[in-house]
């Protein structure tokens, strides 16, 4: 009796040795020989070895605090042990960085897994126009270490310090340190709000310098920012790195 396709060739396991690597596109393999990770809860799909979870939730009442105020951040779960860990979230693309003592702010919804090595809270947007939407909050992470994002489809990473950069807030995963953000209205008027509008009524406009992440899919307000941008277009996402 045998097996016959290449099923089992094609789809066969990555043999990187490195703390966080692709297994494809959409998965995320992590060696879990380089110490505690932390993981969007629910996202592990496999694991070789001895690997143990602990769900930390908002990562401890200050957070969960913050989180219950602003409706932004993300339940993570701690990750220890020896072996392979498999990760994803719902078939979206993962994207990994590693953060040598920098910071970045990212829509929680987008956070899938970091070194434990990486500090990370719940910031508001010091924004001109962030008063309009209620409050902006995102989630910052700082630090030296490994991050991995998931985004709808595959992304664009914009260098605002090129020309002017705008973006639909629905759409934006992430920035880095150094770059500003502001809240821009859409100069339609009435139309912008009936049949026949753009649909664009509040945009981010992004100055400075570093790149902002952008996604093809305007849906990064089905996470923890829904709360608070649920009725605006901004989508409630913002976020302060230095404070």
């Amino acid at each position: 009796m045998a097996i016959h396709g290449s099923l089992f060739s094609d789809y066969k396991e990555n043999a990187s040795q490195d703390p966080f690597s692709l297994q494809n596109k959409k998965m995320l393999k992590i060696q879990m020989g380089y110490g505690p990770v932390w993981a969007k809860t629910g996202s592990m799909v496999a694991y070789q070895g001895d690997v143990r979870f602990e769900n930390k939730g908002s990562g401890g009442v200050g957070k969960w605090l913050k989180q219950q105020m602003t409706g932004e951040g993300v339940d993570m779960m701690q990750c220890t042990g020896q072996g392979e860990l498999f990760v994803a979230d719902l078939a979206s693309e993962v994207q990994v960085i590693y953060l040598e003592n920098d910071a970045i702010s990212v829509n929680g919804n987008n956070i899938l897994a970091f070194s434990s090595s990486i500090e990370w809270d719940i910031h508001r947007v010091q924004a001109r126009g962030a008063a309009m939407t209620g409050g902006l909050y995102n989630v910052a992470l700082r630090g030296t270490g490994y991050v991995a994002l998931t985004t709808k489809g595959d992304p664009v990473a914009l260098d605002v310090a090129s020309a002017p950069t705008f973006a639909d807030a629905e759409a934006v995963v992430m920035w880095t340190a150094g770059v500003s953000m502001d809240i821009r209205v859409d100069t339609g008027g009435i139309k912008s709000l009936v049949r026949g509008g753009t649909g664009e009524l509040l945009q981010m406009a992004f100055g400075g310098q570093g790149y902002v992440l952008v996604q093809p899919s305007e849906s990064v307000v089905d996470g923890g920012h829904q709360q608070q941008g649920q009725q605006q277009k901004s989508g409630g996402l913002g976020g302060l790195l230095g404070g």
